[in-house]
């Protein structure tokens, strides 16, 4: 009899630990499961803001390539201006 007390004790001092184990680790899956949740939204928001850094590297881009076609054109007229200039001055002076 006391032999089935003990066995009935332990089993149920068994069962108190594995359940108590059962629901940490809810406990630990449910932890995850948020981290998991956190983590992903934050990967969304990055991938968002890497998309406009994107947008704006492009939009830099194409600016900066008509920025570079109009100086382009001012060296142009600008040393048409001035073989014209010198042109004038000669002949002036002569």
């Amino acid at each position: 009899m006391k032999k089935t007390i003990v066995h009935s004790f332990s089993a149920f001092i068994i069962l108190a630990a594995l359940q108590s184990c059962g629901e940490a680790s809810q406990q630990l899956e449910d932890k995850l499961n948020q981290l998991n949740s956190k983590a992903n939204q934050l990967d969304s928001l990055v991938n968002k803001e890497i998309e406009k850094v994107s947008s704006l590297d492009s939009l830099i881009l194409k600016e900066n390539e008509k920025l570079q076609k109009l100086d382009s054109v001012v060296n142009k007229s600008s040393s048409k201006i001035d073989s014209l200039v010198n042109s004038k001055i000669k002949s002036f002076i002569k």
